[in-house]
């Protein structure tokens, strides 16, 4: 059972409720909970996914809400939390949802250009827009995860995180401030995990890995390349359709500054495909993993 404790803390309400979100909600089990709601457009699909959403409301201890107003009316602050194709329309539907008056951290790998196009719409509605990156992966940090925030509301919200126990820094700047050094370094993460797929699938297919692998580390000592080689696939087939996502934004973010988005174009395909192939990663074996990718491109 989770210990709450709603005293001095403000009321939280998720426009999404996936892994990110899970793990705040984690986080504040252990040091305090605050008021909880959630809204997911999953629970508008039929069946299991809906029941599974659902589910997850439920172990967590948080109030599960059938509609994004619902949610939005029982929150002082909310964080969107989903797809970054789908920030913009998040935002768009919290604009018509009653978000006079409330933060609205946008804390979706979106580009500079999307948080302002999406602030626009938060601010003529009455609500606080606040540019959200999250730099790091939420395990094992939870709520604790590093945050940056930017804006003219990001002191607002740096103040409203930390009643939460959250790990917040402001980045000086306007809205997508903080973006932009969220998405330049998945240039690097995310690229890195396609470069490296591509390698692994190439290598095995020609039989070559364990002889590169070994190359590699002694080139690059303490790189540990054999466990991040797993590590990368791991995270492109539980999460490709959304680093997918990322990707494409990063490149909007590079085109938009008139440089070629050649590499973030590229990793953006490699995460797609893979994600697209709903493969479980199962142990951490990198020529496993390579093994179920190259199977998956052999059935198409």
């Amino acid at each position: 059972m989770a210990h709450r404790n709603t005293v001095n803390r403000p009321r939280v309400a998720f426009l999404g409720y996936g892994e990110a979100a899970r793990a705040f909600v984690q986080g504040w089990s252990a040091t305090g909970m605050p008021d909880v709601s959630a809204y997911d457009i999953k629970t508008e699909s039929a069946g299991s996914v809906r029941d599974g959403k659902r589910a997850d409301y439920r172990a967590d201890g948080i109030r599960g809400c059938d509609c994004l107003c619902e949610a939005i009316s029982t929150g002082d602050v909310v964080l969107s939390m989903v797809t970054a194709d789908q920030s913009h329309a998040a935002a768009e539907a919290a604009a018509r949802s009653g978000i006079e008056n409330r933060l609205f951290l946008d804390c979706n790998s979106s580009a500079p250009q999307t948080k302002q196009a999406s602030s626009d719409v938060i601010q003529a509605a009455g609500g606080k827009f606040v540019d959200v990156a999250v730099l790091t992966p939420v395990h094992p940090a939870l709520h604790r995860t590093p945050v940056l925030v930017s804006g003219p509301n990001a002191e607002e919200a740096e103040r409203t995180m930390c009643r939460l126990g959250m790990n917040v820094s402001v980045v000086e700047g306007p809205v997508g401030s903080a973006s932009a050094i969220k998405l330049v370094r998945s240039i690097a993460v995310k690229g890195m995990e396609a470069l490296s797929a591509e390698m692994l699938v190439t290598g095995r297919k020609l039989g070559v890995t364990d002889q590169v692998l070994a190359s590699l580390d002694a080139t690059y000592p303490g790189f540990r390349w054999v466990e991040r080689g797993a590590y990368a696939l791991d995270r492109m087939m539980v999460h490709g359709r959304r680093r997918a996502a990322e990707m494409e934004e990063a490149a909007k973010m590079v085109a938009g500054l008139n440089l070629p988005a050649t590499m973030s174009e590229a990793a953006a395909r490699w995460q797609a495909l893979v994600g697209a192939m709903e493969l479980d990663p199962g142990e951490p074996d990198a020529n496993r993993r390579a093994d179920l990718v190259i199977a998956a491109l052999d059935r198409d």
